[in-house]
């Protein structure tokens, strides 16, 4: 094997409990402090952090010493440059896979549970132990992958963001969010908390739980379905606005339009990451749609 297709394994984490706490107290007897004048326990961080630490000495330690390597924080996904070949592990919860494949471009997504008792490992399905065999079938090109459809939404300046989960258009405080949606060749302007275009994936989270409090509910759709939902929230009827394009089951190949008709507080953003946002003021245009790009995930 030459230095040029020496794999190269890029390892996603992000900071565990007490390193939170250490880098918003200072120290870590300031954090112990903070904690035990608010009734917790610094043992059950420690423990926790010690837990994780062992899981990252395990992941490090498959890596086989010839190949490539670079650690990234969740925080910096959005100034790291990924390569085609990259073999990517995110280690931690699964919401760490949904914040790295936004950013990626088909390559395979090996996901490590630290904590089974704590994250329930949907995207996140290995123990850290396995990763050594994982990383040499994903290097081989082989094994069984999950292609998960992701949304897209791309605004007519040529601005783009794609999400694993579901993407959230509306303002950027409690206030109502404005906008015309359109909807196959029905049009309605809304007054509104904001609306979700979600894909299978994020059909266990945000959007289960606006089908789940209406009493006409959407089959939502699998994970690797190319079918996307989108859901109206707390939508206004008024003289000037409506209610009934409030959801619907959009299939592949078809779009839901807005227009915003709000200032400079209209917002696009993606699994929940309000601070990687496209501003969407008056005027602007948005199409959510499924995202040619996918998920693959290593399953086994």
């Amino acid at each position: 094997m030459t230095s040029a297709r020496v794999p190269r394994v890029v390892l996603v984490t992000r900071p565990t409990e007490l390193e939170r706490l250490v880098s918003r107290h200072g120290t870590r007897t300031q954090a112990q402090f903070f904690l035990e004048t608010h009734g917790q326990s610094m043992a059950d961080v420690e423990a926790r952090h010690a837990t994780f630490e062992r899981a990252l000495a395990t992941a490090l330690g498959a890596i086989p010493l010839q190949w490539r390597r670079s650690r990234i924080d969740r925080a910096d996904l959005d100034r790291f440059l990924f390569e085609p070949d990259d073999l990517v592990v995110a280690l931690g919860q699964d919401g760490l896979v949904a914040n790295v494949a936004k950013y990626l471009a088909g390559q395979p997504v090996i996901g490590l549970n630290p904590a089974p008792e704590l994250y329930e490992g949907v995207l996140v399905p290995h123990p850290p132990a396995a990763a050594a065999e994982l990383l040499q079938i994903a290097a081989a090109g082989k094994g069984n992958f999950q292609e998960r459809t992701m949304v897209e939404a791309a605004v007519d300046d040529g601005q783009r963001l794609v999400a694993l989960n579901e993407i959230f258009v509306g303002h950027r405080t409690h206030q109502s969010a404005r906008y015309r949606l359109t909807w196959g060749k029905s049009t309605e302007r809304h007054s509104s908390s904001g609306l979700i275009a979600a894909t299978g994936t994020g059909a266990t989270g945000w959007a289960r739980s606006i089908n789940g409090q209406r009493a006409t509910g959407l089959p939502l759709p699998r994970p690797t379905a190319a079918e996307l939902v989108f859901f109206v929230r707390e939508a206004w009827p008024s003289i000037a606005t409506g209610t009934s394009l409030t959801q619907a089951v959009v299939p592949a190949g078809s779009a839901v339009d807005v227009v915003s008709e709000m200032d400079d507080d209209g917002v696009i953003f993606g699994d929940g990451i309000e601070t990687d946002r496209i501003e969407f003021s008056w005027g602007k245009r948005v199409s959510l749609r499924a995202a040619d790009t996918r998920l693959r995930l290593l399953l086994g």
